[in-house]
């Protein structure tokens, strides 16, 4: 179906497309020297010590916690309320995830309450997920960490550039994730960076990443070595210069394009009130936001009543989405799940996702939200 108002667009124009072309150019298509740029670029705005550009942020969340030493008998707690990557990382060290709920239906960050309830003598991480860009309490998560000895993941794949208590989003716990999926903040079409304080997370990581291997095929190929080791079992989940020099072009734009999703924010946010039935989360946050997706919570609803006003909305040429169906209902996980989380299961059902990016005109904003309006009534 064309949407009249799709939920995202690219934006991109002619300097991604030279981006491309003169990668081609060089000859020199696989992780170099435009990786090592973007790790550098990406690390400085976001506040971090180290960068290390990666395949995807599931690779990320994954070497994550093989860095942090998480493994067999390991339990993480992690939100249900997120995409699924979250969970599966947890299970690919042989951890157990255990679900936590949210805050509330204002606020779908993880609940501090929950992790608190959920703590074993084996938990050894917890992984809060800043959804749509705004943060979880990390003053709390950071006091029960140090209380407890727990390793903190930040999955900020939602929040490049986000703040929290003037500290970026992904800066704060021991290592932040970050994803270039082809709908997110920033886009390569796949693509990823982990970001740290560490020097030994990064140069951990920096080995895991490309089958533990001590030196890179471009530093052979620069003359800066002409051996190399394998030190460790790793895996393949390295960058290409290809999708780096498009993720420096992507960070050039990123500050004008968040400053324009503020501004598609508030212009939400005042055709939005006053509209009965529905729930705003995050509407009372004023910390910097990259506003990756715009939520809302219908009230009294289930999920056979947030589908039939998710189809009237695209009769109207207004593509919507879920974000998400709570991980622990997926089967794979049942056999992880203790209790239900009602929080998850109610906003699961009946979430919708508005579209959200810069080049929204105050128009389409008001058109959105007047079907919406009668939508919600019908």
């Amino acid at each position: 179906m064309n949407y009249k108002i799709p939920l995202f667009k690219l934006n991109f124009d002619d300097a991604e497309t030279q981006s491309v072309v003169k990668t081609l150019e060089s000859q020199w298509l696989s992780m170099g020297p435009q990786s090592v740029e973007l790790e550098e670029v990406f690390a400085q705005m976001s506040g971090a010590k180290r960068g290390v550009a990666i395949a995807n942020c599931t690779a990320a969340l994954h070497l994550a916690l093989m860095a942090l030493d998480i493994k067999e008998g390991d339990e993480v707690i992690v939100p249900s309320l997120t995409f699924v990557a979250t969970a599966n990382c947890v299970r690919y060290v042989g951890a157990t995830p255990v679900f936590a709920d949210i805050t509330s239906r204002e606020d779908l960050t993880i609940s501090i309450e929950d992790i608190k309830r959920k703590i074993t003598p084996r938990t050894k991480a917890i992984i809060p997920m800043h959804f749509a860009g705004y943060a979880a309490d990390m003053e709390a998560i950071m006091s029960i960490a140090k209380e407890h000895n727990l390793k903190v993941i930040e999955d900020a794949c939602h929040g490049p550039l986000s703040e929290y208590q003037g500290k970026k989003l992904g800066s704060i716990g021991d290592v932040g994730c970050f994803s270039f999926f082809s709908n997110k903040n920033i886009s390569t079409g796949e693509g990823g960076m982990l970001i740290t304080n560490s020097d030994e997370i990064a140069d951990k990581i920096k080995l895991l990443r490309s089958h533990g291997m001590t030196t890179m095929s471009y530093q052979r190929a620069s003359g800066h070595a002409t051996t190399y080791d394998v030190v460790s079992s790793g895996f393949n989940y390295r960058m290409d210069d290809l999708r780096a020099g498009i993720g420096l072009v992507q960070l050039q734009k990123l500050p004008a394009d968040l400053e324009k999703r503020s501004q598609v924010r508030k212009w939400y946010l005042e055709a939005l009130e006053g509209i009965e039935g529905i729930t705003i989360p995050f509407k009372d946050r004023h910390e910097f936001s990259s506003n990756y997706v715009m939520p809302i919570v219908l009230d009294n609803a289930d999920d056979t009543r947030r589908d039939a006003i998710r189809e009237r909305l695209h009769s109207c040429g207004i593509q919507t989405s879920v974000h998400y169906p709570a991980a622990h209902r997926f089967s794979v996980f049942q056999e992880y799940v203790d209790g239900e989380l009602p929080l998850t299961e109610y906003v699961t059902d009946a979430e919708l996702t508005l579209p959200m990016y810069a080049a929204l005109s105050k128009e389409e904003v008001s058109y959105i939200a007047e079907s919406l309006k009668k939508a919600v009534s019908e």
